[in-house]
């Protein structure tokens, strides 16, 4: 198969495999932590979850670290991205042991929050410099299939890292505080691997005479460099079109993971430890449709482009949300969890791929900050349009079929634009 073939050249780059074991572990452990909060959130016996509740625990969240993304663009331009990379999981590992520290303590939420917003906004660092540094260790003709594995794999990682959180707390009697120490773990194991990089090759490339930014510099550098950024992006008009279809996808992937995570709760089971179990299983699914995103999308796109690859994703989206979701049933919820997997993130690969293609590496950290800052921002809204329509069983017709429609309406943009998806890479053409 010409993807196995594809992907053994890959993995005899050494400085891929090194820039992947780096993703893999990072991810395992964002996988960890989030499924952590995620339980303590909506599944501790003494908390009475409700639609709101979760969209408020996603915007303390969420928010916050997507305003931190600018920050992290355009100093991704100016510092080091390996060191990003060693001292950003460094951190984490430090910030997610005092995050379980807190769990055992019982403190406030708030202080709570505050401690898991300081790990998710390190995060934002560490992701975008791990898409940023990709193009660096990859040829421009294998950028679609490094795109197809390396951030697919890591979302299969975060998958399996919460499905190793979801069997410690259940072996554990519920212990939040030990499936944390275990995301730590993986943060630091991260940051040892980064080593293994030199320290210059994931660039950025300055010219002579360029000076680092101080830290009471980051404020005008954020304001000129996002107003650079954006201007760079615009510019690039099959670059942006991607991004407005990929953040339309990613809303409509938030608001189905609030309705999803209220009928796990409250519809599917009598206690909070088999609504977790079903919630496991409902990961699982999604995780199966990332790992067949990556098979099938390097073949896609070579036939379909990146553009007509992501339009077939949100059609598939848009007929099957309704025919399967409107059941609310586990087994054909379970099905739909896969073929939102499979779309999502076959989505992303090509999104990824053209931003990748189509930004200068001088851009790139901040067009993925600008990237990462838009589809958090619409998974967030997301969760908030779906507390407002959903009831507390999670059960919405009206939510399912508003979903749909926007995937529609993603695919009749894309077909009204030009298609350049065929001039993304090398490896599309023929």
């Amino acid at each position: 198969m010409p993807v196995v073939r594809d992907l053994r050249v890959l993995l005899r780059l050494r400085d891929f495999r090194n820039l992947l074991a780096v993703r893999l572990l990072s991810q395992a452990a964002d996988g960890v932590y989030q499924v952590a909060l995620a339980t303590y959130v909506v599944f501790s016996p003494e908390k009475q979850t409700s639609p709101a509740a979760i969209a408020s625990a996603m915007a303390v969240l969420l928010l916050p670290y997507s305003a931190i993304g600018p920050f992290a663009g355009v100093l991704l331009d100016r510092w080091r991205r390996r060191q990003v990379l060693l001292y950003g999981n460094l951190l984490r590992a430090f910030l997610a042991c005092v995050t379980a520290v807190l769990i055992v303590a019982h403190v406030p939420d708030w202080l709570f929050y505050a401690s898991a917003l300081s790990v998710t906004a390190v995060n934002r660092f560490v992701l975008a410099g791990l898409a940023a540094s990709l193009p660096r260790v990859v040829a421009p003709d294998q950028l679609v299939t490094a795109n197809a594995l390396s951030p697919t794999a890591g979302t299969l990682a975060a998958t399996a890292g919460g499905g190793l959180a979801f069997l410690l707390r259940l072996l554990a009697s519920g212990s939040n505080a030990l499936v944390v120490l275990l995301g730590a773990a993986f943060y630091l194991c991260a940051a040892l691997v980064s080593l293994r990089l030199a320290a210059g090759l994931l660039g950025p490339d300055h010219p002579p005479g360029v000076v680092h930014p101080s830290a009471l510099d980051a404020v005008a550098l954020t304001v000129r460099g996002m107003a650079e950024g954006l201007r760079h992006l615009h510019r690039r008009r099959e670059a942006a079109q991607a991004l407005t279809a990929m953040t339309m996808m990613r809303f409509c992937y938030g608001a189905l993971t609030v309705a999803l995570l209220m009928l796990c709760r409250y519809s599917w089971s009598a206690s909070e430890s088999e609504g977790l179990a079903l919630l496991g299983v409902a990961v699982g699914a999604s995780g199966a449709g990332f790992f067949a995103a990556a098979l099938v999308t390097p073949w896609m796109v070579g036939r379909l482009g990146t553009r007509g690859w992501t339009m077939a994703c949100a059609g598939g989206a848009a007929v099957l949300v309704p025919a399967l979701g409107l059941f609310f049933a586990p087994g054909p919820m379970l099905v739909a969890a896969f073929v939102l997997g499979l779309a999502t993130q076959g989505a992303k690969i090509s999104t990824d791929t053209v931003v990748q293609f189509r930004v200068d590496d001088a851009y790139r950290g901040r067009v993925f900050s600008v990237y990462d800052v838009l589809v958090n921002v619409a998974f967030v809204g997301a969760a908030a349009v779906a507390a407002l329509m959903l009831p507390p069983d999670g059960r919405s017709v009206l939510l399912v079929v508003s979903v749909a429609a926007l995937y529609a309406l993603t695919v009749v943009l894309l077909a009204r634009q030009r298609d350049v998806s065929r001039e993304t890479s090398p490896r599309t053409e023929g």
